[in-house]
């Protein structure tokens, strides 16, 4: 209902324009025109012509306002305006001593383009200001906060906000990572996330159905544990797909994006945004294994290269050990000599080594100090 009220009310004041503005022509063109009425006609026909482009431009640029005010998150919205206020009141403040100076003839029209571009220029100013450092504002309307004095003081450092990724909630260690208390800070589930594990939880394939409902059964679970910290993000950022919207996100508030997406992770350092990749944490906590540690390992499957054993130690770590393709199925012995860490994990390699003695049994999947030399 609104759009056509826009549309018309330009259009009719476009057609008053062109039908008043008849008197604005040259009265020589208007003696020499034989039908004045005529001429009144095709200017009232230009002026709601023009009326209307007018109103279709103003319509397009009303809705861009309305979808970035509504995706726009609170604070920022008023810190913007707050700012705006303030620079057009030191333009006007700036302006009043030049109003009331005397001035005549074509002098006199230097006041009006004074005003326009001093409001304009010191109401950008005020806005790009507000964008840069609006929240710091904010926070100074609260200056007895006991936590805000110990954090101005350097005695505290805030704990930034963290922002799951529908990688990490699927995943369910995040629980774990809070109940340690290794994530501190609000913890931010924005309302796009939650969108796409319901498309997930509604999805013909099982597999998607099952993580679906496993993310929003953990994302309850957290709720119940945490209640305040727990924070759903409702604002409805633009962008491809919930990658790009959580990293505006993670701009807008600047907090730390948690995530198991390794690409995801990558197009956050590149924008210089706080990330925690859940891979290198895992990665970074694995116990470390060093050449020389004895293991004893069970033999799981035939490596790729002949007579290669593959096993696996407790976290996952895969362990290709030489000369071990007769030994699937048996758990046996083995010496490290040497590991190769990538992005994507970290693999072992061993050999075989001889059968522990009696009364002596290794420790299964657990690296051991090196053997000493004989004498």
């Amino acid at each position: 209902m609104v759009e056509p009220l826009i549309l018309l009310v330009f259009l009719l004041s476009g057609a008053s324009a062109g039908w008043m503005g008849v008197h604005l022509l040259p009265q020589e063109l208007l003696d020499e025109s034989t039908n004045v009425a005529g001429v009144r006609w095709v200017l009232t026909g230009f002026g709601a012509f023009f009326g209307l482009i007018a109103g279709l431009v103003f319509q397009r640029l009303r809705e861009q306002l309305m979808r970035q005010v509504r995706s726009m998150p609170t604070d920022l919205l008023v810190s913007r305006a707050v700012g705006l206020i303030l620079g057009l009141l030191v333009a006007n403040l700036l302006l009043a001593p030049i109003l009331l100076l005397p001035l005549g003839g074509a002098i006199a029209l230097l006041k009006p383009l004074a005003a326009v571009l001093s409001n304009v220029f010191f109401g950008v100013l005020g806005y790009n200001l507000a964008e840069v450092h609006g929240r710091t504002l904010l926070r100074l309307f609260n200056p007895s906060s006991a936590e805000a004095l110990l954090v101005a003081d350097g005695v505290l450092t805030p704990a930034s906000a963290k922002i799951l990724d529908t990688s990490v909630i699927i995943d369910g260690r995040v629980s774990g990572l809070l109940a340690c208390g290794l994530l501190e800070g609000q913890v931010i589930v924005a309302q796009t996330v939650i969108d796409e594990m319901q498309q997930l939880a509604d999805s013909n394939n099982p597999e998607k159905r099952a993580r679906g409902r496993r993310g929003l059964k953990l994302l309850t679970e957290l709720r119940e544990a945490y209640g305040r910290r727990l924070v759903i993000n409702t604002t409805r950022y633009e962008g491809d797909g919930t990658d790009d919207r959580l990293l505006k996100l993670s701009a807008d508030t600047g907090g730390t994006l948690v995530t198991a997406d390794y690409n995801l992770a990558q197009v956050a350092q590149v924008q210089e945004l706080k990330v925690m990749n859940l891979s290198d944490l895992v990665i970074a906590l694995r116990p470390e294994v060093q050449p020389g540690d004895e293991l004893l390992l069970k033999i799981v499957r035939e490596g790729k290269e002949d007579n290669q054993g593959v096993g696996y130690l407790e976290d996952g770590t895969m362990v290709v050990v030489e000369g071990a393709r007769s030994a699937i199925g048996e758990r046996r012995p083995v010496v490290v000599t040497g590991a190769l860490q990538s992005p994507s994990g970290r693999m072992v390699f061993a050999r075989l080594e001889k059968e522990a003695p009696a009364g002596k049994p290794s420790k299964p999947n657990r690296p051991s100090r090196p053997a000493k030399p004989g004498p």
